[in-house]
């Protein structure tokens, strides 16, 4: 089944590392793959503990959408190389959460309607989960599961910038 957390409030990418440790609690294998991200956070280093295969974008040169025309000409790369290597291997894990997959495909990096073929592939036959804000109507038209997270209050807007271990 597909599943896709979005929204504009906290809790995204924490609530499918929840469902990882769910998953290798009950001795499945899981695929975390994280784009526009460094990989530096710590459920990242959580989950390589506990077991979970873990792929990140690599090269990271920061905020998509601030970097220059081409260092976004090698996110786009990094993105294009960390896609097709979780499409190649998919079939070897029970679970794969795609974090920041909305991100990438509503900035263009990964077409749209090819993150939503690769769903529909995998949506019989594994657990694929999608996090970021914003996702495109072909994720949400594929997704079985859709769990928005929705602000109501955050420290960030009033200047308390992300503290290690709690958003991080």
């Amino acid at each position: 089944m597909v599943h896709v957390y979005c929204g504009d409030g906290k809790g995204k990418t924490t609530a499918s590392c929840g469902l990882c440790v769910r998953a290798v609690g009950r001795g499945r294998l899981v695929l975390f793959a994280q784009f526009f991200k460094d990989g530096t956070s710590g459920e990242i280093a959580s989950l390589r503990r506990l077991g979970v295969d873990v792929a990140v974008q690599s090269p990271h040169l920061g905020m998509y959408k601030t970097l220059s025309d081409a260092d976004k000409d090698v996110a786009r790369e990094a993105c294009e190389r960390l896609f097709s290597y979780v499409c190649d291997v998919a079939d070897k894990y029970d679970l794969i959460v795609l974090d920041e997959l909305a991100a990438v495909c509503r900035y263009g990096v990964i077409e749209p309607e090819r993150a939503a073929r690769f769903l529909r592939a995998h949506r019989d036959l594994r657990e694929v989960v999608v996090t970021g804000r914003s996702p495109s109507q072909e994720l949400l038209d594929v997704a079985d599961y859709i769990t928005e997270m929705k602000k109501a209050r955050h420290p960030f807007d009033v200047g308390v910038p992300a503290r290690e271990g709690v958003e991080y």
